[in-house]
């Protein structure tokens, strides 16, 4: 690896050659930009996405610890990809970064259940993985965007993986997606066993076990990874499930051991059609939310949800209101109920809907597409709290978005954007704006910082153009979502009404100075300082420049 005190040599002796093309150029304040920025964006061989030199990465990279065995995991790169999964029918894939914590936790699991599934299924499936810092354009074609992204490839094409990251999850996982589906129901005692045993189960009653409508039935199991399906032909069987043994056939019901035990399907006998049926009805009325239900949450063709979070001990006030309003929604909406004092869920979840207190609190949310959130006002009363679930369904509601106060002053090179002003400084049509969104956690956005404080001071100055940031942990707008951390987008003045442009360049001065230069709508020239005060900024910032490096492949932290 070439080390970035070599670039710099590199840089410094190509420098004269580089100045002379540079001089050819019209654009005078862009050879301004790199003759005073040069130092500050050298490439950095990717070496700010870990810590520590290259003789103790290796102890720090999960994939090169000598306690995993990753002898069946197989590693994917850009040039074997395609050829791997044309060979095999069936390939999990993991994309992953060396530096990612959740990949290191995953690493023991994933290489466990690649050991177990090849002696249940030699050369049935194959776990693999991908490094996405190496094979960035192959990550980007399967719209990765944290880490570790997990996909399930059948017959090459991709599915996500929705169980949770243990060996034994995963098995079970894939032993369903290798299995018949569909089990076969033959006597009242098999019956039983199952009525007894499982907490949720599908029964399909049909005119023959094999045929059209198995298939279908197989097929729609396999779009449900957490519930059984089964199949009877058998009278007796159908009418312990609750079917009427002279009903029509096909006909599908989904048991459950809670209140709501039976529900129907009166849908086509298709197999997408009755896999979003069992999801959308398989959880109970009121769902409380856990680790372990989240992903059933989250992951539910019913995107709409109605929120309750209360305190532990107030929880019995209140729920049973809530489940009495749940009852004509069902299928139409979801209800959460959020036990607030719960340090594990209810903390981290009040926080990511900018909850404070121990307030008991009902609030809708439109799901993860576009994360919209509204705030019941007024009393926790069965008949407000169902017109605001009805509001809610038909769209009636404003939303609700976080946003820190707006800072006072805000006079800085990079301008302080928050929830509340974004729309008087970012949607302002006078301007073109940039604007990074950030996390303080993120480690991208701790290495983009000091370039992008260096980009907006150079910038300073130009009445048409804001340099700006927004913490989009603290603060939310429908006009600024955040596509991971960091995430830059652009503005251009008179154009506030179309999408912003995302800006994906190597994140150095130079290249973002290139890129606003290209699509400002108000062309502007640079004010550059005296000669004097120049060399005397250089001369301060010059013991700084070894330490920063540009984050030059552009890649983002999870949300």
């Amino acid at each position: 690896m070439v080390s970035p005190r070599s670039l710099l040599l590199l840089l410094l002796l190509a420098s004269p050659f580089l100045l002379l093309l540079l001089h050819a150029s019209s654009d005078e304040d862009l050879d301004y930009i790199i003759h005073n920025a040069a130092a500050d964006d050298l490439p950095a061989d990717d070496e700010w996405l870990q810590e520590g030199s290259d003789d103790d990465q290796e102890e720090s990279d999960p994939f090169h610890q000598g306690d995993i065995d990753e002898t069946h995991v197989f590693l994917l790169t850009a040039a074997n990809f395609s050829d791997f999964l044309s060979s095999r029918r069936h390939v999990m894939v993991e994309f992953y970064a060396p530096w990612c914590g959740h990949c290191q936790a995953l690493a023991p699991d994933y290489a466990a259940a690649a050991s177990q599934l090849a002696l249940l299924h030699q050369d049935v499936v194959a776990l693999s993985k991908v490094d996405a810092t190496e094979d960035a354009d192959l990550a980007q074609k399967y719209d990765v965007q944290g880490f570790p992204t997990i996909l399930f490839f059948i017959d090459g094409v991709p599915k996500d993986y929705t169980g949770e990251r243990t060996k034994e999850a995963i098995v079970a996982w894939i032993n369903k997606k290798l299995g018949p589906g569909v089990h076969n129901v033959t006597t009242v005692d098999e019956a039983e066993k199952i009525i007894t045993g499982e907490d949720k189960a599908v029964l399909a009653f049909l005119d023959s076990l094999s045929g059209a409508h198995s298939n279908e039935l197989a097929a729609a199991s396999r779009l449900e990874d957490t519930i059984n399906f089964y199949q009877t032909s058998n009278p007796d069987v159908a009418k312990l499930f609750h079917i009427d043994p002279a009903a029509k056939r096909p006909s599908v019901v989904l048991l459950k051991k809670e209140e709501e035990k039976l529900t129907i399907y009166e849908g086509e006998f298709r197999a997408s059609a009755i896999a979003d049926f069992v999801s959308a009805n398989k959880l109970p009325l009121i769902t409380i939310l856990t680790q372990e239900t989240g992903p059933s949450i989250f992951d539910n063709p019913i995107k709409k949800q109605i929120l309750l979070f209360a305190v532990a001990n107030e929880s019995s006030e209140f729920l049973p209101i809530f489940k009495e309003v749940a009852k004509p929604f069902k299928g139409k909406l979801l209800f959460v109920f959020v036990e607030r004092d719960n340090e594990e869920v209810g903390e981290p979840v009040a926080n990511y809907f900018g909850i404070t207190g121990q307030e008991t609190t009902v609030l809708a949310y439109t799901g993860n597409e576009d994360a919209k959130k509204f705030f019941l006002d007024g009393e926790m009363s069965l008949d407000n709290i169902k017109k605001f679930a009805q509001d809610f369904l038909e769209d009636k509601l404003t939303p609700f978005y976080k946003s820190e106060p707006i800072p006072e002053p805000n006079d800085e090179d990079v301008k302080i954007i928050v929830g509340k002003n974004l729309d008087q400084i970012v949607l302002d049509e006078s301007k073109d704006v940039l604007l990074e969104i950030y996390a303080p956690w993120c480690g991208h956005c701790q290495s983009l910082e000091p370039t992008y404080n260096k980009l907006a001071k150079h910038l300073r100055g130009i009445d048409s153009l804001v340099i700006a940031k927004m913490d989009g942990t603290t603060n939310e707008h429908p006009r600024a979502k955040p596509d991971g951390f960091p995430t830059i987008l652009f503005y251009p003045a008179g154009k506030k009404s179309f999408e912003p442009m995302t800006f994906e360049g190597d994140r150095t001065v130079v290249e973002m100075y290139k890129f606003i230069k290209k699509h400002a709508s108000i062309p502007f020239k640079l004010k550059r300082p005296d000669s004097s005060a120049a060399r005397t900024e250089r001369a301060e910032s010059s013991g700084s420049t070894e330490g920063e490096k540009s984050s030059g492949s552009n890649l983002k932290d999870e949300l």
